[in-house]
């Protein structure tokens, strides 16, 4: 009996790598027959596993059931997903810290003491630093990405930065997580342009609009779109500098946000960057220590000047900048 049950532990086991088994190649790696195998099968789904036989051949699959049966995970695996349930629970998805907590307890209370060590070891050495903030209810995430699987149009009621109010019709393509707020990529036909949305502003209407067909964002990556609109598009102050580097070095000093940058050849490159205030503007370009070239607004040029004489004072009178 316990070889039999440890066999059917197996069998589930090289089921859940969701491919097609033929019989022989099960039997193959359980050493044992094909119609054994087909028993060991039979008992499976009286546990309650949707084991499908592929039409026309003696294969088989795992399909998806009306209720979660237990799931077999190896070491890393089972690792990997207690880390990410202790992640989700500090999220900013209202209600999931609850939920993450006790699927994580489930988990923790039947993990061996090697891996419960590992988890114990990784939680106890890093601290998450709080970010509070809006959340995005799981329903509203949960639509959205309905939406975008089925390409169906989404009307919803939207709030932006200004706090003005607004009805928006769009063809969803893409959910972006981006820090503590989650983003929808969508093509909006009104306007006749991609937008960004932040979740947590808007509410969708239901039903769904008819579907639609399909198209890419900018540059075809949606996360990349989202990082040039957060750096330029809803800024007071917005500018360009000239940098005389390649563009893959002045991305790399670039924290998510800051700007978007633009190679204009192997040697130069064009950084776009948005702020509150040209002063914040004359900051973010000087911090990212490369030489470059203001052509304007007015207002950003008189910045840099007044930070660069501000600095000149500061060194004023010394030898080699030290007193």
């Amino acid at each position: 009996m316990l070889r039999s049950s440890a066999r059917l532990l197996r069998l589930l086991s090289l089921l859940q790598t969701y491919r097609h088994w033929s019989g022989a190649e099960l039997a193959d790696q359980l050493g044992v027959t094909v119609r054994t195998v087909r028993r060991d099968v039979d008992r499976l789904r009286e546990l309650g596993y949707p084991v499908h036989a592929a039409q026309g051949t003696a294969g088989y699959r795992l399909g998806v059931g009306a209720a979660l049966p237990p799931l077999l995970l190896d070491d890393d695996e089972a690792v990997a997903v207690a880390i990410g349930l202790r992640t989700a629970a500090a999220s900013a998805v209202t209600g999931i810290d609850e939920t993450a907590l006790r699927a994580l307890a489930k988990l923790e209370r039947v993990l061996p003491s090697r891996l419960r060590h590992r988890v114990t070891a990784v939680q106890k050495a890093t601290v998450r630093a709080a970010h509070p903030g809006p959340t995005v209810d799981p329903d509203v995430l949960t639509a959205i990405s309905d939406a975008c699987h089925r390409r169906e149009q989404l009307r919803f009621d939207y709030t932006d930065h200004h706090g003005d109010r607004s009805t928006r019709l769009v063809e969803p393509h893409t959910l972006v997580s981006w820090g503590r707020h989650w983003y929808l990529i969508a093509w909006d036909p009104d306007r006749d342009d991609w937008r960004s949305f932040r979740v947590d502003r808007l509410r969708p209407w239901t039903p769904t609009g008819p579907r639609f067909t399909r198209r890419d964002p900018p540059g075809g990556d949606a996360a990349a779109y989202l990082a040039r609109q957060l750096s330029v598009g809803p800024w007071a102050v917005r500018a360009t500098v000239t940098v005389p580097e390649p563009a893959t070095l002045v991305a790399g000093r670039l924290w998510p946000g800051m700007g978007a940058v633009e190679a204009v050849d192997a040697t130069s490159c064009l950084l776009h960057l948005g702020a509150d205030t040209p002063a914040d503007l004359a900051w973010m370009v000087t911090v990212l220590g490369v030489d470059f070239t203001v052509s304007g607004p007015p207002e950003f040029v008189e910045a840099v000047r007044a930070l660069g004489a501000r600095c000149a004072r500061a060194v004023h009178g010394t030898a080699d900048g030290h007193p």
